[in-house]
């Protein structure tokens, strides 16, 4: 082979490489994404069955239940709740009628939560649970 199709080779070589790193990495990423969902898009059926996923919202008031270290509370965003299941130590700040965010899996019609976040003050709301609440709010007039 001359110098030429030497170089044409390692060229198309390199490409189809390239091609490959990229692929491999996009499906690394896309099966690790956990995407938010509030409690009216996981009753419309949005959320994926069987993969992690965040859902957010506020505690429902008059909700929360604790049985040793398995507590159970309903999120809503005011147009719909969703019951919760976590078991392990809450944060300090989770208490009703504050904005968390639930990190865990769709069971049946009961959402399996791994980790619960709650806001670390009064003004602070994690902006995807304000923007549910206001996309609620709208629906609802």
């Amino acid at each position: 082979m001359t110098k030429r199709q030497n170089r044409m080779v390692l060229v198309a070589i390199l490409v189809v490489g390239a091609i490959l790193a990229i692929t491999l990495l996009l499906q690394a990423l896309g099966s690790n994404t956990n995407y938010f969902y509030s409690p009216t898009e996981v009753a419309q059926g949005k959320a994926p069955d069987g993969r992690s996923f965040r859902l957010g919202g506020l505690v429902a008031t008059g909700s929360f239940k604790r049985k040793d270290l398995t507590a159970t509370f309903d999120v809503t965003d005011n147009a719909n709740k969703f019951s919760v299941e976590y078991t392990g130590i809450l944060p300090d700040l989770f208490r009703e009628g504050q904005g968390i965010i639930a990190t865990g899996t769709l069971i049946g019609d009961r959402f399996v939560a791994a980790e619960v976040l709650a806001k670390h003050d009064e003004n602070y709301m994690p902006p995807e649970v304000a923007d549910a609440l206001q996309k609620s709010k709208k629906e609802q007039k």
